[in-house]
């Protein structure tokens, strides 16, 4: 990993001087799980983070979704749980739209002590991905999607998560869907002019909002653009924006993958581009109605390593329940033309805008992740110039599974599948593959070994 150069001040003092109210800056990196962990510093203590850094301990890369440490990722004890740095991401710094005081927020990315890039922080490893692509002519274009619930800060009679009631009418939808409802859009107005608002002065290009699929389920998207590393910011900065904004209406923003029982889960599905240095698509048809090689090698590359890799798009228990038969989530490495029952989708559009729809990640990966293992399956298939399989279309849920292609069929098996993949641990790196496989088989140890409310209601009066 390359260093990391000491940022000159321009963007600091500017940000100061336009803005003299802001007293605090949330200073923010994301961990394996995405999660945004970090500091609320002063603002006089702004420019020596630019010019110096700001040291955490090595342990706060080693910590599961509840940020307990991990010890089998050799990150806490094993190295004495030494410092390393955290360093300002350019042209991240921006002010938080309706914060009372006035904010910022800064995001970070990590360092040793010496500025060496740490190839145990996502982001690092995703940049350097890129920047290979690059070396090679290639321009990545990308965007996430974002789904997303709007759900009750109180559970139901029942202990479970309920839609929130619109803010205007207090009406709570209990349907089975309002999907493309453009009156439930207009009863939760007023927190998507906030949400449009603050990604505006975050400088994010957020499009279409929808009404998806499940009652009080929503999704945003942000622009198609060509810095790939920037639409993963992106896409959790805008997930900060959004449960920020909800929070501020008295309600809750709900990032799993399968929240409620019997209605679709959230995904977060992953549109991806290449253009040579004269600006061609390398996916666009040379010969009209002919697929081009590029784009069916690099599906064959997402297809042969979607099942080691599951991990990555569905990392949590909750992941796995949204990954039923006939809810729009890909549960086999399928592909075909305008599909969306498959995993990936070529959509309709021009030969310039040729592109593929990664349809496997919900809402609750880390989209660096995400990019990362997406990016190097297709490098993987466009190199070894792998063969997809045949192409799906119609229902891809009524289909036999490709018998060829493994795929793990829980959360436990995607773990096996992840720890002992080949080409996981070379597209992660051994650190990050090693902190990553820890932290899920210790977040895995902690749920099947809890005694849940289902297991009581099941068994307390039947055995």
């Amino acid at each position: 990993m390359k260093k990391i150069l000491t940022k000159n001040l321009t963007e600091a003092k500017s940000f100061l001087k336009k803005n003299p109210k802001i007293k605090s800056i949330d200073i923010v990196f994301h961990d394996v799980n995405g999660v945004g962990r970090g500091k609320i510093i002063r603002r006089h203590e702004l420019l020596n983070l630019y010019e110096s850094g700001r040291q955490f301990p090595l342990s706060v890369l080693g910590m599961d979704i509840t940020g307990e440490d991990v010890p089998d990722t050799g990150l806490i004890l094993e190295q004495g749980d030494g410092d390393i740095k955290a360093w300002p991401i350019v042209s991240s710094l921006k002010s938080i739209y309706n914060s009372n005081p006035p904010r910022g927020e800064l995001f970070m990315t990590m360092s040793d002590i010496e500025g060496n890039k740490l190839n145990i922080d996502p982001r690092n490893v995703l940049e350097s991905l890129i920047d290979q692509y690059e070396k090679e002519g290639i321009k990545l274009f990308g965007v996430f999607e974002l789904e997303f619930f709007l759900v009750s800060n109180n559970l139901d009679q029942y202990g479970k998560l309920q839609p929130a009631k619109s803010i205007i009418g207090k009406k709570r939808s209990h349907r089975k869907t309002d999907v493309y409802s453009v009156d439930k859009l207009h009863e939760m107005i007023p927190l998507f002019n906030d949400i449009y608002e603050a990604a505006k002065v975050a400088g994010l290009d957020v499009e279409t909002v929808i009404s998806e699929y499940a009652p009080g389920q929503f999704e945003l998207t942000l622009k198609h653009q060509s810095n790939l590393l920037k639409s993963a910011d992106d896409i959790i900065r805008l997930k900060r924006i959004v449960r920020a904004q909800s929070r501020s209406h008295g309600i809750t923003a709900c990032f799993m993958a399968k929240p409620m029982e019997n209605v679709s889960g959230s995904g977060m599905h992953f549109h991806i581009s290449m253009y040579d240095k004269k600006g061609i698509n390398l996916f666009s048809e040379n010969n009209k109605g002919k697929i081009n090689p590029n784009l069916l090698n690099a599906i064959g590359g997402l297809s042969q390593t979607m099942g080691e890799s599951m991990l990555v798009f569905a990392p949590h228990a909750n992941s796995w329940r949204r990954l039923v038969l006939g809810s729009y989530a890909p549960v086999r490495p399928n592909w075909g033309l305008d599909n969306r029952s498959v995993a990936f989708r070529i959509p309709s559009s021009s030969n310039k805008n040729r592109r593929i729809e990664h349809r496997v990640s919900g809402v609750d990966a880390n989209p660096y992740l995400v990019a990362l293992t997406v990016l190097s399956a297709i490098r993987y298939g466009m190199k070894n110039k792998i063969k997809p399989p045949d192409q799906t279309k119609g229902n891809a849920y009524k289909q036999k599974q490709n018998s060829n292609i493994k795929m793990p069929h829980d959360w436990s098996s995607a773990i096996i599948f992840a720890k002992k993949s080949k080409f996981l641990k070379e597209t992660l790196g051994q650190d990050l593959h090693k902190a990553f496989i820890a932290i899920k088989e210790m977040e895995y140890q902690k749920v099947a070994s809890t005694v849940s409310e289902l297991d009581i209601d099941l068994y307390l009066n039947a055995i």
